[in-house]
């Protein structure tokens, strides 16, 4: 490998070393107009509100200045003060006005949601004591903007949760969606079972933590690593887990509400219920529990002791959290049990059930009369609306793969919020596009009617905890995708625009950094994963995040914070392997990321011209393997003729594409090939494999290049998924220009 002389650190600096008067502020208000002059906030400055109501707000306002800035506020009752808070704002819920002046600051709220979506906006402000005059008019697109934690696969401490609704705060989200137990942990107190959390709440390591502890290793990722304090140690046995108890959940809601936080539990059922009917007995089809074809034992509706149990579990969690809604799961229900069970038919006999699609139905709407009478409504999973939809139930729509789900719940008149897989699910790994399709992501589709766009109450993310077993890793992924969501769920479209936000993320990322909050950095930028040159080759690396620093290795080890530093592009004359890593500011690395520069001639085409026409075929394989290498094993289903590649119109079930034909390259060069897919997929060029994408994975671009003479090149791409994916290929010639001269044998 060959270096030439030093150049600065390719990273575009987007604001100036320290956070400056006037802020960036995220999620972007409605109206916002900066003013001459500045105003410093004093040593000890006084918090005044209003109302006694406002004082819980003045409050948490104080704990935030405190940690920022270490600077102790009082809050005292009145309308005087450094800070002033009050109600009177007219507006619609949850709006606000703040001004910033040589008296100070003033929130005014339409109401207490109000109060507190101003010191959001303030805590942003006063990251710095000095802040520019200023005054700003706001208030929110959709009244659910929501996060969802998974606190069953993997527990995370009351202080942990608190951390991340505290952060939701700061940002505007005021929903918590708290996913409190499954098949691998029970996390809620219920005194009544006290084995629910005494057993339930604990297990011995299981195949998820063993994949984490896997990725800890083959990542080099601390984050990744099973946390101690959540271990037990009895004699030699070793359990891994923890739980709530009722005294913990109910600091866990006053810590939201004073920020304005309403908390949605969420108690999985009929599904998803292992760690509950593996300790008491009567609440499954049969004695023996476990997992089935793909997933675990459900609860059993033809017992009417499981019912009661369900009951007496929702008598103890409704009063525990003093707001409309609740969570029942619904989701993933294997029925194989119920088709055996005599319970399970008796009851859809009973009942005049058409069938167990029915009997879960049946089920889902008995607990939402009883939740219904306790004075809540009920949310469910999406696949609620299986076997009839009640009038009054609410869908969390998250399944990609039934896209008629949300027109078909606002049409019958009930509420949707949106929680697609894609992009919404943040414990999916991260993209270059990832960020993006969360903004710009469309909440109100021109596909439904006015009248069914006022059912759809907002939007959240949602981070499953299968590999996430800690609060490192699990604000890694929250952050930045959050600060994307807050803006789509608040901002009017009209005031939003991605390059906009995507430059104020810079002061938020040194905020984040601040509060010594871990975050993703955005992908590196300036090189595909697979880099081609045929005599030199230059290695660019970019960041959008100007307070990390990139550390490399061409050895193939994990770069470390001894590394060689990059501070310029790098210059190569054969084959190089470099591996390249951010570190944070206290050193702290992030992801490693694989850049290979290939050196390569000219690959000359099969074929310079030929009876062609425009078009591929592709070859529709039932293929229910993971490996694109095995597809043309299964039976064939069918073959389509497709204008670019993708996933034919029709094709669905057990996918395994073949897609065949040529591309007619129009010019010697170097051509970069994005081969988007979920699940897997590679990409052939006359035989030679140049994208090899081929995994189980959440949707993945591998961007890599080839040397190509110009003519026809013979293209072959593989693909594979079971339940709705995407397929996409993208090409660019040597100066980024788009290439679509796809070519079929006539």
């Amino acid at each position: 490998m060959k270096h030439y002389r030093p150049l600065l650190l390719c990273i575009a600096l987007t604001a100036c070393a320290a956070l400056t008067a006037k802020t960036d502020i995220v999620p972007i208000p409605d109206q916002l107009s900066w003013q001459q002059g500045s105003y410093t906030l004093p040593a000890n400055p006084r918090i005044g509100y209003t109302k006694a109501d406002l004082q819980g707000a003045a409050l948490y306002l104080s704990q935030s200045l405190e940690r920022l800035q270490g600077v102790k506020g009082t809050a005292i009752q009145g309308k005087t003060g450094d800070i002033r808070l009050a109600l009177g704002y007219k507006g619609k819920t949850g709006s606000y006005r703040l001004t910033v002046d040589g008296n100070g600051v003033l929130i005014e709220g339409r109401d207490y949601a109000g109060v507190v979506n101003g010191i959001a906006t303030l805590r942003q402000m006063a990251a710095e004591k000095e802040m520019q005059y200023v005054r700003i008019t706001d208030s929110p697109r959709f009244d659910w903007r929501g996060f969802h934690l998974d606190c069953s696969r993997h527990f995370f401490t009351k202080a942990e949760v608190e951390e991340v609704i505290d952060l939701m705060a700061m940002y505007k989200l005021n929903r918590f969606h708290w996913h409190l137990t499954d098949d691998q942990g029970w996390r809620i107190e219920i005194k009544k079972y006290p084995l629910l959390t005494e057993k339930g709440a604990w297990r011995h390591y299981n195949n998820q933590d063993s994949i984490c502890m896997q990725l800890a290793k083959t990542e080099d990722n601390p984050s990744r690593l099973l946390p101690a304090k959540n271990m037990r140690v009895t004699g030699n046995d070793t359990v891994y887990g923890g739980y709530y108890t009722q005294d913990d959940i109910r600091e866990v809601v006053a810590f939201a509400r004073t920020r304005g936080i309403e908390i949605v539990p969420e108690i999985d059922m009929p599904g998803h219920f292992l760690s509950a009917i593996t300790y008491y007995e009567g609440l499954s089809c049969f004695a023996q529990v476990g997992w089935g074809a793909v997933f675990s034992s459900p609860l059993c509706p033809g017992k009417d002791k499981a019912l009661q149990f369900c009951r007496d579990v929702w008598d103890e969690v409704i009063p525990l959290f003093p707001y409309s809604y609740v969570h029942i799961g619904g989701d993933e229900v294997e029925k194989i049990n119920w088709k055996k069970c005599p319970d399970c038919q008796r009851r859809i006999k009973e009942k005049n059930l058409k069938d167990e699609d029915e009997l879960q139905s049946w089920f889902i709407h008995e607990m939402e009369g009883f939740i219904n009478k306790k004075g809540r409504k009920m949310l469910g999973w999406d696949e609620i609306i299986e076997g009839g939809l009640s009038k009054t139930a609410t869908l969390t729509w998250w399944r990609t793969w039934a896209p008629t789900a949300v027109a078909d719940a606002t049409a019958q008149g009930n509420d949707v919020i949106f929680c697609p897989i894609s992009p919404f699910y943040f414990s999916a790994g991260e993209e270059k596009t990832s960020l993006q399709s969360v903004y710009e992501y469309e909440l109100q589709p021109a596909t439904l009617s006015a009248e069914q766009k006022r059912h759809i109450l907002g939007v959240q993310g949602n981070v499953w905890a299968e590999w996430i077993p800690t609060r490192e890793r699990m604000l890694h992924t929250y952050f930045p995708r959050a600060l994307a969501l807050a803006e789509l769920a608040w901002s009017k479209p009209e005031r939003r625009d991605f390059a906009d936000f995507f430059n104020r993320l810079t002061t938020h990322f040194r905020l984040l950094n601040r509060l010594g909050v871990p975050y993703r950095t955005p992908n590196l930028d300036g090189f595909s994963n697979v880099n081609v040159f045929t005599h030199e080759g230059t290695l660019t690396v970019t960041s959008k995040d100007p307070t990390v620093e990139v550390r490399y290795t061409t050895d193939g080890s994990f770069p470390t914070i001894q590394s060689a530093r990059y501070d310029g592009p790098l210059t190569v004359d054969q084959t190089t392997h470099f591996m390249l890593r951010t570190f944070s500011p206290d050193g702290q690395p992030g992801e490693t990321v694989k850049a290979e520069m290939v050196k390569q001639g000219l690959l000359e085409p099969v074929r310079t011209h030929g009876d062609t026409e425009d078009g591929l075929i592709a070859a529709w394989h039932a293929f229910p393997g993971v490996k694109c290498a095995l597809i043309d094993k299964a039976p064939l289903q069918g073959t389509y003729c497709i204008d670019e590649v993708c996933i034919p119109k029709g094709v669905s079930g057990n996918i395994g594409l073949i897609i065949t034909g040529y591309i007619d390259i129009p010019a010697d060069g170097i051509y970069t090939f994005a081969l988007m897919s979920d699940d897997g997929s590679w990409l052939k060029i006359d035989g030679n494999m140049v994208v090899d994408n081929d995994r189980e994975q959440s949707p993945h671009e591998e961007v890599c290049q080839q040397a190509l003479r110009k003519g026809l090149h013979h293209v072959e791409v593989r693909y594979f998924d079971h339940n709705g994916g995407m397929l996409r290929l993208r090409v660019t010639d040597p100066q980024g220009n788009a290439v679509r001269a796809w070519k079929r044998d006539k």
